[in-house]
C-alpha cells in the first residue's frame, strides 16, 4: 500500500532501500529549494561554503555589514540542524514510532509559509539578508540534519559537492587496473556509487523543477514540495496509531 511504503521511508526500522528513496526524494526537494530559491532571493542557500567564504572576503575588504549578512545566514542554517538534533532526539525517547515526523512537519510548515507568504517577507531584513532568505537556509539545515540522522551519516541531500567527491572516488575505483594478484585488489563500491549518482541526479532534476516552478509561478511553487513532506508525515503517524510498526 502507498502508505506503507511512505511510512517506511521514515520508519525509525530502516532499510538501505528506505535510505535511498527517502535521500532522493529530499535531494530533489534540496534541488528544488536551492535552484528555485536563488531566482526568488538571488542566493543559493544552502551553499554554506560559499556563505563563509564571502564573510571571509568582506571581512578582509572592510565590508563589516555584509561579513555579518552571510555569517547570519550560515547561522540561520546551523540553526535549523541544531533545531532537527533536539527534536529527533526528544521524539525517539517519548514517541518512538513518530521519531522523524515533527522535523517533517515543520519543514512542510515552513515551506507552506515561505509559497504563502515568501514574497513579502523579502523587504525584511536582518542586516543585509531578507528573512526569506534565512527560512531557506534554515529548512536546508533542517532537512540535510535529517537525513543525516535517518541515515547514520550515509546520506546527505545539499551538499553536492560532496556527493561529487564520493562520486569521483567510487568511479576512479571503478576503472582502476589490478595487475597481477596483489593482496590488496582496488574495488568500487558499487552500493555507494548507485547511492551518490542517484542523489545527484535528484538534486539535479529537482533544481530543473525548481527553477522552472518559480520561472512560471513564482513563490508558491513550493506548494507541491511542502505537500510531498506532509505526506510522508502523515504516513508516518497514521501507521503509528495503528500500531503496525516493528519495534527493534
Amino acid at each position: 500500500m502507498p502508505v506503507n511504503y511512505l511510512a517506511d521511508l521514515t520508519s525509525p526500522v530502516r532499510s538501505p532501500r528506505a535510505n535511498l528513496h527517502l535521500g532522493a526524494g529530499l535531494a530533489f526537494v534540496a534541488g528544488a529549494l536551492n535552484a528555485g530559491g536563488f531566482l526568488a532571493v538571488g542566493q543559493y542557500t544552502s551553499h554554506m561554503t560559499g556563505l563563509v567564504s564571502g564573510a571571509t572576503d568582506a571581512l578582509a575588504l572592510g565590508h563589516l555589514a555584509l561579513a555579518i549578512s552571510a555569517l547570519v545566514a550560515v547561522a540561520a542554517f546551523v540553526t535549523g540542524a541544531g533545531s532537527t538534533a533536539l527534536m529527533v532526539n526528544y521524539s525517539r525517547r517519548n514517541f518512538p514510532a513518530w521519531t522523524y515526523v515533527p522535523t517533517l512537519l515543520l519543514e512542510a510548515v515552513l515551506l507552506l509559509v515561505f509559497g504563502l507568504v515568501g514574497s513579502q517577507l523579502l523587504p525584511q531584513q536582518i542586516e543585509r539578508v531578507s528573512l526569506t532568505t534565512l527560512l531557506l537556509c534554515f529548512v536546508m539545515g533542517l532537512q540535510n540534519a535529517l537525513i543525516t540522522k535517518i541515515s547514520k551519516a550515509e546520506i546527505r541531500t545539499t551538499h553536492v559537492t560532496g556527493l561529487l567527491t564520493d562520486l569521483g572516488l567510487e568511479l576512479g575505483r571503478l576503472i582502476y587496473w589490478n595487475q597481477g594478484k596483489q593482496a590488496e585488489q582496488v574495488r568500487a563500491d558499487r552500493r555507494r556509487l548507485r547511492i551518490h549518482a542517484s542523489l545527484v541526479l535528484a538534486f539535479f532534476l529537482g533544481g530543473i523543477s525548481g527553477a522552472l516552478g518559480f520561472k512560471h509561478a513564482g513563490f508558491i511553487a513550493t506548494l507541491p514540495l511542502a505537500a510531498a513532506l506532509l505526506l510522508l508525515a502523515l504516513a508516518s503517524l497514521l501507521r503509528g496509531m495503528r500500531g503496525d510498526l516493528v519495534e527493534r
